[in-house]
């Protein structure tokens, strides 16, 4: 499955810091300066006879309930045609400095109920992103269980909604077999410039299915 993009179509990106990436404090630089920065800059170049749209709704710290909290607002009312979603970091971030978990349940619960309310209300071809995390900064052992189990919830709702999966977590440790875990985020959470370019970089692929454009 892949994406073929129409004249003056919109594209949303939605989630966490890793989406927001400064957007909010640059007015001039409105898709941040991470991986949406990027994607936006090389399809804007791919297609540049699209004149397609984008727009950057990453907020960071947002768990997946803010997402659901604020979706008509921010995601609906805009109708894209295209919705890319990476959420689940904070959700398990939050249950070991805040003591305060998602559970896996709450979590499928929430995220099902967001992908239900685009299904009902407007005709968009989904992009589900995994969360990920890496071994560095405060990350351990816990934190991957923790995320595992949302990242199975990603997995569910990605073929019960016939959305693209691009598979992040993965895709990122594959990545540590060839360079350390702080190159692509120093934290283990937030990207570094690399982090972010790896993100696009495989956005663009498991999106548009041409291995060979970026």
């Amino acid at each position: 499955m892949s994406i073929n993009f129409s004249k003056h179509d919109t594209i949303l990106f939605i989630g966490d810091s890793i989406t927001d990436c400064g957007r909010r404090l640059d007015i001039q630089r409105k898709m941040g300066n991470g991986y949406v920065f990027i994607i936006y800059s090389w399809l804007s170049a791919l297609y540049s006879e699209l004149e397609l749209r984008f727009i950057n709704k990453g907020i960071s710290g947002n768990r997946v309930r803010d997402l659901l909290a604020r979706w008509k607002k921010d995601c609906l009312k805009f109708k894209p045609n295209i919705i890319s979603i990476l959420i689940g970091v904070n959700d398990t971030w939050r249950r070991f400095d805040l003591k305060d978990p998602t559970s896996p349940i709450d979590f499928e619960k929430d995220y099902k109920n967001i992908l239900e309310q685009t299904q009902k209300n407007i005709q968009s071809k989904l992009v589900l992103c995994e969360p990920f995390l890496l071994s560095c900064g405060n990350v351990t052992k816990e934190w991957h269980e923790d995320l595992e189990e949302k990242i199975k919830v990603v997995h569910k709702l990605a073929a019960d909604f016939n959305a693209i999966l691009v598979p992040l977590n993965q895709i990122f440790l594959n990545a540590v077999k060839k360079a350390p875990p702080q190159y692509w985020a120093e934290d283990g959470v937030h990207p570094t410039p690399a982090g972010h370019a790896l993100i696009a970089q495989s956005w663009i692929k498991y999106v548009l299915k041409e291995p060979n454009v970026i």
